[in-house]
């Protein structure tokens, strides 16, 4: 995906992503394990459906920037303004007849991530809303002129910005996982974990959204470092519940016991397993407003070595997840955003910069050309930082 975006204003909140579900067991198949999520209660005034695309998009965003990526599908989301219960629109995932192959694939241009089409109603880009907050990161480039940044740093920014990512139907084992696991009753979301790296997490108001919507996990993008682990990794293991006979004496002390070992199941998967993703300080960014509802997306703090999520989600005027969908960055993904941020801190001084990091300006400017950014300096002052170092180096 490649972005021609702009630098948004953000605001700090809490990381309560999962507030209002609850965690039931997994299923394995392979290196794939799916932790389905629950609701006591469906939200019934804002419901999900998807609308097809099927193949690459132009998204135009404000300032005569665009976005381009592949979009299988857009989600529409529809909302009662009185709590009154509302119906997923237009529900439709494929005509139910073989689809012919075509020679090419038609090119769909997009106005915005998120544009409204009726008053209930707002149509919007799954995952992609996220993807294009994190390549907008710092996209203006350097605030200040100082003498080490090309002209091309100056006067266009980080323009433009490119990523890759794996289509999830070449994720090894992630459609058969999803074809043959069984949906929990109530079931409103899913964590999907790969070889016990959480890769994505996904939720919608109600269990009738997510079974439409389940199929489209196959069609959404997944970082590299998923894919590599769905490839290399040997099966995972399987958690099985057991529960002794003693001190069972009847049905009712069986039902206690079954509970109980269901909630500790929960209490290890998100303290353990999901607490890359709950655990991090989100910084969060508001996209639209629906009446009682927030559509917003978040971006991870960029701690290197560390599981980093940026997502998307809708909440409640409770602050409670009613639509979630998260993307997992790669170790370099993470390596990029944190050297912007730090740059960005230090008003794009490099000396400055690299002395935060304890390295000094030609380590640094070294590690920016490493982590891509290297059309962002002058040739003159990479040639002298390669000077330096393999100076430094004999």
């Amino acid at each position: 995906m490649t972005s021609h975006g702009l630098d948004a204003d953000m605001s700090v909140t809490r990381a309560g992503l999962l507030d209002g579900l609850m965690t039931r067991p997994g299923q394995v198949w392979g290196a794939v394990r799916l932790v389905p999520l629950v609701r006591a209660e469906p939200v019934q005034d804002l419901r999900l459906h998807p609308q097809i695309y099927g193949g690459p998009g132009v998204v135009d965003l404000p300032g005569r920037r665009h976005y381009l990526s592949y979009i299988p599908h857009g989600f529409v989301a529809e909302w009662t303004t009185d709590g009154s219960p509302a119906a997923a629109y237009g529900t439709q995932l494929s005509s139910g007849q073989p689809q012919q192959p075509v020679a090419t694939l038609r090119l769909q241009f997009h106005r915005r991530m998120a544009r409204r089409e009726a008053r209930h109603r707002l149509r919007f880009l799954p995952l992609h809303l996220a993807l294009e907050g994190y390549l907008a990161l710092h996209f203006g480039g350097p605030a200040i002129a100082w003498e080490e940044w090309s002209r091309q740093a100056l006067s266009q920014g980080l323009s433009p910005r490119a990523e890759a990512a794996y289509l999830g139907a070449d994720v090894p084992g992630l459609a058969d996982a999803l074809r043959v696991f069984e949906i929990h009753p109530g079931q409103c979301g899913v964590l999907v974990y790969l070889a016990d790296a959480l890769a994505a997490a996904f939720v919608v108001p109600h269990p009738e959204d997510y079974r439409v919507l389940h199929p489209t996990l196959v069609q959404d993008l997944y970082g590299d470092l998923v894919h590599h682990y769905a490839t290399l990794m040997p099966p995972v293991p399987d958690f099985r519940a057991r529960i002794t006979d003693h001190g069972i004496r009847s049905l009712d002390e069986l039902r206690a016991a079954a509970r109980q070992q269901t909630a500790q199941w929960a209490d290890f998967h998100d303290e353990t397993m999901a607490a890359g993703l709950l655990g991090q300080a989100n910084t969060w960014q508001r996209v639209y407003r629906m009446d009682r509802f927030t559509l917003s997306r978040f971006l991870p703090p960029f701690r290197p070595k560390q599981d980093n999520h940026i997502g998307e989600a809708i909440t409640d005027e409770h602050g409670r997840t009613v639509y979630l969908k998260t993307f997992r960055l790669s170790e370099n993904q993470v390596r990029r955003g944190h050297l912007l941020n730090r740059l960005a801190a230090h008003d794009w001084h490099l000396a400055d910069t690299a002395a935060e990091l304890g390295i000094d300006e030609a380590q640094f400017g070294l590690r920016l050309k490493t982590a891509g950014f290297g059309h962002l300096l002058r040739q003159d002052v990479l040639d002298r930082y390669r000077s330096r170092a393999q100076a430094t180096n004999r």
